[in-house]
């Protein structure tokens, strides 16, 4: 019998791959049994370490560059799965915040989407096969305080996505999203403990998710298992968004 949410024989690139989320889903891909392209800024030991680990590739990449984007998607090859995970927050008030964290968070979190996905649109088309999943968040569904540039880049991608999956659906490339809630990872492990508590009061699960719910979720969307969804949202929060 066929494994669930098979992935053999699929290549597969993952930005943002080097830790945290990014990490987990590359793991899950390959153990599905993808060949997987780590991409990464930042954490050069950590994505080398990773895809020595599952076998892989490792390639440095600035995603919020136009010309790095496409080189990054030339050379991870022929893609059937395209990841998009690359993020960072660059927190603070609306009225404080500067020019900078508010270009600098748009251009790593939402063009960089924009840039990778037009790079592997074309080939994608052309072969009439493949998927791409983009990382959003719960932020860019309901908001929160000090984040307006990272709800605005996390709900961007959302909107982006709806239109990829319309416009590429005639050619059998599904385009989803996958928003995760508070996930643990380095950016809530330093939460003091009263905003820790008070997302898990928020959270009817009552605990973090981990890095793997979010890759699970990620490998479904990617396999032939969910062939029939497209243009879709699924929220990996532990019922926080319902």
């Amino acid at each position: 019998m066929a494994e669930f949410a098979s992935l053999e024989g699929k290549t597969a690139l993952v930005t943002g791959g080097s830790r945290g989320i990014g990490a987990a889903i590359a793991r899950e891909l390959s153990r599905a049994g993808a060949s997987v392209v780590v991409g990464y800024r930042a954490g050069a030991e950590e994505a080398e370490a990773l895809a020595k680990e599952i076998g892989g590739r490792a390639i440095a990449a600035d995603v919020s560059t136009a010309e790095d984007a496409e080189r990054l998607v030339n050379e991870a090859g022929d893609l059937d799965i395209l990841v998009n995970n690359a993020g960072l927050t660059r927190d603070g008030l609306l009225a404080r915040m500067s020019d900078d964290d508010w270009h600098t968070v748009i251009e790593t979190n939402l063009s960089s989407v924009f840039y990778t996905c037009r790079a592997v649109t074309r080939p994608m088309m052309k072969k009439r096969a493949g998927v791409i999943v983009n990382v959003s968040s719960i932020v860019g569904i309901h908001g929160n305080w000090g984040q307006t540039n990272y709800a605005a880049s996390k709900a961007g991608i959302i909107g982006f996505t709806k239109s990829l999956a319309r416009e590429l659906g005639s050619r059998n490339v599904r385009a989803n999203v996958v928003a995760p809630g508070y996930i643990a990872t380095r950016l809530t492990d330093v939460l003091p403990d009263e905003v820790r508590t008070a997302m898990l009061e928020q959270t009817p699960l009552a605990r973090l998710g981990e890095p793997d719910d979010v890759a699970g979720a990620v490998r479904f969307l990617c396999s032939d298992a969910a062939s029939f969804i497209t243009g879709e949202v699924v929220l990996v929060d532990g019922g926080m968004g319902m």
